[in-house]
């Protein structure tokens, strides 16, 4: 695309490398932001700044936060002994999205896919094992997209906390195989973590 200012076309290309916004969208929105109030590009331009800046992870989940623990863990009403575990933090605001559970979350960070070059220790899953270890973890959910490589971490994890105190759990199959978790249906996806079924139940009819 040859545009007549060069500041233009960095502003496009630096937008254009968002995921989703090729370069026609990318000059829209950047046309876009010229023709309002100056305040208001800089407004924007700060909040990214901060978010990149001050962003927190939670000690405790994973989670973003802006405190070192975030609101979720903090919340009285939250039940501590129910822990859902799930790939990343959109799978948590999809989760929140149902009004349908009300425990705690544990965030991976990916899913185990050697194909990729992750393993198992390139996500919190060691971290899980201690939380239920020391804490009064009654329940996992776990709550992967239901992909070969979800259920592959879903599986190691499981064998994982093999001989621990606690009840495992996996969300029920309303989610086809194959779909990604954030993009199912509050209704659907609520509906799954309702009906979550023992994991062991979804190994004999895999």
């Amino acid at each position: 695309m040859d545009l007549s200012s060069r500041l233009l076309e960095n502003a496009v290309h630096e937008v254009s490398q968002l995921p989703g916004i090729g370069k026609r969208t990318a000059l829209r929105l950047v046309l876009h932001l010229l023709r309002q109030p100056k305040q208001q590009t800089e407004s924007l331009s700060g909040a990214l700044l901060a978010l990149r800046q001050e962003i927190k992870y939670c000690k405790n989940c994973h989670n973003i936060s802006d405190l070192e623990i975030c609101g979720i863990c903090t919340n009285p009403k939250r039940d501590k002994g129910l822990v859902c575990v799930v790939e990343d933090i959109r799978d948590v605001m999809a989760i929140e999205s149902t009004a349908q559970y009300r425990g705690l979350y544990h965030v991976l960070g990916g899913k185990i896919s050697p194909i990729d070059g992750v393993g198992p220790h390139d996500l919190t899953i060691a971290r899980l094992v201690a939380k239920v270890k020391q804490d009064e973890v009654n329940e996992v959910i776990f709550a992967l997209s239901p992909t070969i490589e979800g259920d592959t971490t879903n599986f190691y994890i499981f064998k994982q906390l093999e001989g621990l105190d606690v009840k495992t759990s996996t969300i029920a199959r309303g989610i086809s195989v194959g779909d990604e978790l954030e993009y199912a249906d509050e209704i659907t996806l609520g509906r799954s973590i309702l009906n979550r079924v023992p994991f062991e139940n979804s190994l004999k009819s895999s």
